[in-house]
């Protein structure tokens, strides 16, 4: 056994003289210390991208809620202005400004002979109606229009009569020309 003690010395011998414990720590405690600031630095640096990250995730999810907000808002006011331009609409506001429609046209050619047969737009009888539904309460379009015997004085006073001395020109037939 005095052969393993001596070969026990002659290991932790060789472990000393390789592993030194005297000046060279001092030495190494730079090293250590740089290591350690780098990786709390990496470990701050990542704190701070990742909480950037969700401040720009927070800013995204509030423009997208925008977004749809101000799309559902336009396709209301888009359904409006359908509604508003639908032919129907439109002649029952006509009318409540007191507009009549109007007969046939009458052109005025270049050289200054009409074309056509000029008329007065007169009030014609409108459309029976749909019976508004139950509950509504609504007078219904009868209470907005103007009788239909008579123009209103709307439509008198802003379409005016056509005079006795306008009288059409004996060439009513459309001009003729080649290109046309």
């Amino acid at each position: 056994m005095t052969g393993t003690a001596e070969q026990m010395k002659g290991r932790a011998g060789r472990l000393a003289r390789l592993m030194p414990s005297g000046p060279s720590t001092a030495a190494r405690t730079p090293f250590v210390l740089l290591v350690v600031l780098l990786l709390a630095g990496g470990l701050i640096s990542l704190l701070l991208l990742n909480s950037a990250l969700n401040e720009g995730s927070f800013r995204l999810s509030k423009l997208e809620r925008e977004t749809t907000e101000l799309t559902d808002e336009q396709q209301a006011l888009q359904r409006d202005v359908d509604s508003y331009s639908e032919p129907d609409a439109l002649e029952r506001r006509a009318r409540e400004l007191g507009m009549v429609p109007g007969g046939s046209p009458a052109f005025l050619n270049p050289d200054g002979t009409v074309r056509g047969v000029p008329e007065r737009a007169t009030a014609e009888p409108s459309p029976a109606p749909a019976a508004p539904a139950p509950g509504t309460g609504a007078a219904g379009p009868s209470a907005q229009a103007p009788p239909s015997g008579s123009p209103s004085p709307a439509s008198s006073a802003s379409t005016p009569a056509p005079s006795a001395t306008s009288t059409p020109s004996p060439s009513t037939s459309p001009p003729t020309s080649p290109g046309r």
